[in-house]
């Protein structure tokens, strides 16, 4: 927003303008003004007090003229200010071109010879006159919005502006007789790239500061020659608020009294070549609700009521611990529902189904409802759609208080280019990096964190434990890592370069993913944090101190992609890929895996899960029953995206989410779909109470195959083993026939016999009811290595799980 000098005539047009209405100010190209020296600061500050309690919601409302006077605050007969020296007409410039690094040296109370002189910026105001303590003394008008004078004391009193326009007169604290309202520790951290809470120093922070109330801002803006705070509480003109530069950290304050909870404000930022640009806040804990793009200051007041579950979600490391995720995208789970509403349905709904944690879809704030959060724009905000910060914490509480917990999507590989956010935020690249080529995401149109910035890799670290220290979030499922561990991703020959070795890592992002990771497990214990890496990088759940990126748990990407494609085949063809279903098994401690049927895979042509199976409507949903059984027994997490529990047929959409009207029993296929969602609850029911599906996921001993080679039966059966070697045999049969004395070799554990936990073509779930309803006795005939076996019945199409008797 570019500085005006306005006339007297343009001030009473404004003044006459109702005094709760924002009026958004046309920008206009300013003029040139001098670039502050890299040696200029602000005066040497006092050590800043130590200043956390919140300040009551509300923000400075020009008084109505017809309410009479301001009430008299203190004695005085009311003398005026004697004129003040003559504002150079350098900072007078500067000011009004917003592009003063120090306006708090000629802005507020300087002691001089003879007096202390007062001065201040008030556009469109008719006077300004000091209140203190036995003073009242009116200012001299400068012009231009300009009021000074030297007021006749000693010393710089406490005091206040009375403000008056041509139809209103408001009496406030004036904020340039403030002190920095941030210490010098926290700019210290923030010059280090090492503030761990960096959302507790940057943003916008309600507080009471040398006795006031009021919030300080405050904007890393490096490349900045000025910065100034536009907002509802000085109708977007950030004319008279000009931010004050705090040496060479690149951090710009300004401590506003009066302004507080509920207040909307942006950033009018005076780029390198002397343009203005109006930004969002990067650490904005709020906004509004799209399309508009506003940040807004905010203060939590949710009293937690998980304390227990806080303490205790991390007694068994996650990856020796059940993990069963229902994968959820909250604006569409059930559309039109607040996050308090939401919090009335969907831990209720997630319990019953028996899921240990729910995966939260990016909640962060975004401009573009289509992307599905994956395009962040408010990295510190929730959405603000379904509601406040406070009410997304009440959703969060909750979940835990139902036992569930909370993993959230986590998008630090890109952001997009809208003007008003994080883009050349200061004029010049900042966020991201300053190679065209390092920074243009090539398959979203979007732009690359440069993770080789201290500050910027301290905004993404502090980010990912604020959510979990602010929101209590217990995972942070980090999007697209692979596209940051690769130079080349996506990229032709010629369109990247290789780092200092000669190599396609990205070095600087490998050394960022291990930063975060640390910092999380460190900062928030019971938390993990969870990688969708798509290739075969080394090391992605090793720890760091052993070269690892440092992940708790990866995305098996291998696995769904193998499994969906076998799946997807007739049956009669599925004996030529057997080995889809078996590869997995090559490489599956490699890494601690999930294995996930997530979102991707049930959007833009790929079918829902139940609609990529073959035959008619029962066997796709034997297939889908059998599939489910399959994942459930196999070592590692399970994740199954909404909708896919109660076999939805059509592709999931944002617009209106999953198609629940499947369930109603008015629908006569109902009970098709209620059977599938039947299934998941007992999947999720017998894995939580059988340690062997969960307990030795990630080591060896944890499986054995039984048959992995049954290619033209269209047969695997395997079994998983707890740390006390007891066993669970789990055996898949994805052919449409009945197979009778079928035998397998098992362990001679079971000598009282072996008996169904589960069969996916049980009558209630929708299936034949093809079952083995006795304990199924051992034999002394060898099979498949094994000197004991049991002849068992393999239902159609479908996953049995047994154990011993």
């Amino acid at each position: 927003m570019t500085a005006r000098k306005p006339s007297r005539k343009a001030s009473r047009k404004t003044a006459e303008l109702p005094v709760d209405v924002p009026v958004e100010i046309p920008a206009e190209a300013p003029a040139e003004a001098p670039v502050a020296s890299a040696v200029d600061v602000a005066p040497t500050p006092a050590p800043a007090a130590t200043t956390t309690k919140a300040a009551p919601a509300g923000r400075v409302r020009p008084r109505r003229a017809d309410a009479g006077p301001p009430r008299p605050r203190q004695a005085g007969d009311g003398q005026g200010a004697r004129p003040a020296p003559a504002l150079e007409g350098a900072d007078r410039g500067r000011l009004l071109a917003g592009d003063h690094h120090a306006p708090h040296d000629v802005l507020g109370a300087h002691p001089i010879p003879g007096g202390v002189l007062v001065r201040a910026l008030r556009p469109f105001a008719r006077s300004v006159t000091v209140l203190a303590t036995g003073l009242r003394a009116e200012l001299h008008d400068d012009g231009d919005g300009f009021f000074s004078g030297v007021l006749p004391v000693p010393e710089a009193p406490a005091y206040r502006l009375e403000v008056a326009y041509d139809d209103n007169v408001i009496e406030v604290e004036d904020a340039y007789r403030f002190w920095p309202a941030i210490g010098e520790l926290d700019l210290h951290l923030i010059g280090e790239g090492r503030h761990e809470q960096l959302w507790r120093a940057l943003g916008a922070e309600p507080m009471e500061h040398q006795g006031v109330a009021g919030t300080r801002f405050t904007l890393w803006a490096p490349n900045a020659r000025g910065v100034r705070i536009t907002g509802d509480f000085n109708y977007w003109d950030g004319t008279g608020f000009p931010m004050r530069s705090l040496g060479s950290t690149g951090v710009w304050e300004l401590f506003l009294p009066g302004v507080g909870e509920g207040a909307l404000y942006k950033y009018d930022i005076c780029r390198p070549d002397g343009s203005h640009t109006v930004r969002a806040d990067p650490m904005a804990r709020r906004t509004e609700v799209p399309p508009a793009t506003a940040s807004i200051v905010t203060a939590s007041h949710h009293a937690w009521q998980d304390a227990d579950w806080m303490v205790h979600r991390g007694d068994r490391p996650v990856h020796e611990a059940p993990f069963s995720v229902y994968e959820v995208h909250l604006a569409s789970w059930r559309p039109g529902l607040t996050y308090r509403q939401l919090a009335e349905q969907l831990p209720a709904y997630v319990k019953d189904l028996g899921f240990t944690h729910v995966e939260l879809m990016p909640v962060s704030e975004h401009p573009f409802g289509g992307s599905w959060g994956y395009q962040v724009t408010g990295f510190y905000a929730p959405t603000s759609r379904m509601g406040t910060p406070d009410d997304f914490r009440f959703l969060v509480d909750a979940l835990h208080r139902a036992g569930i917990g909370v993993i959230m999507d986590w998008v630090p590989a890109h952001f997009p280019r809208d003007d008003w956010a994080l883009a050349e935020f200061d004029g010049r690249p900042l966020y991201e990096h300053s190679d065209p080529q390092r920074a243009a995401h090539p398959d979203w149109g979007t732009l690359e964190f440069d993770y080789g910035r201290t500050e910027v890799r301290n905004f993404l670290v502090a980010n990912a434990t604020y959510w979990c220290e602010e929101f209590h979030i217990d995972g942070l499922r980090v999007d697209a890592v692979a596209s940051m561990l690769y130079l080349d991703y996506s990229r032709e020959d010629g369109q990247w370069s290789p780092n200092e070795f000669g190599g396609r890592e990205n070095l600087d992002a490998v050394a960022f993913l291990q930063e975060m990771n640390a910092t999380v497990y460190r900062r928030n214990p019971g938390v993990v944090t969870i990688a969708e890496e798509s290739t075969a990088w080394d090391g992605v759940t090793r720890p760091t101190d052993g070269g690892g990126l440092g992940f708790g748990l990866k995305w098996n990407m291998g696995w769904m992609h193998d499994s969906l494609q076998y799946i997807a085949k007739e049956p009669i063809h599925r004996k030529y890929h057997h080995d889809e279903m078996t590869f997995s098994m090559v490489y599956a401690y490699s890494e601690n895996y999930v294995l996930p049927i997530s979102h991707d895979e049930v959007v833009h042509g790929k079918q829902a899960l139940v609609a990529k199976m073959p035959g008619d409507w029962w066997q796709q949903r034997a297939n889908h029953r059998a599939y489910l059984g399959f994942m459930w027994a196999h070592p590692g997490k399970q994740l199954l995206f909404m909708g896919q529990e109660f076999a939805q047929g059509a592709e999931w959409s944002e617009g209106h989410g999953p198609d629940w009207w499947l369930l109603d029993p008015s629908y006569e296929a109902s009970g098709d779909h209620r059977g599938v969602r039947d299934l998941v609850g007992d999947l999720n029911a017998v894995y939580g109470a059988v340690p062997a599906l969960w307990q030795r996921d990630t080591v060896p001993e944890g499986f054995c195959w039984v048959d992995g080679g049954a290619a033209e039966d269209n047969v695997f059966a395997f079994l998983r083993y707890d740390a006390d070697g007891s066993p669970l045999l789990a055996v898949s049969h994805f052919s449409p026939a009945v197979r009778s004395d079928y035998r397998l070799g098992v362990p001679e554990t079971g000598t009282e016999g072996w008996v169904e936990v589960l069969n996916t073509d049980a009558a209630r779930y929708g299936g034949g009811d093809v079952r083995n309803e006795e304990p199924l006795k051992a034999e002394a005939v060898p099979a498949h290595g094994r000197p004991c076996s049991i002849s068992l019945t393999l239902p159609p199409l479908a996953t049995v799980w047994f154990r011993p008797a």
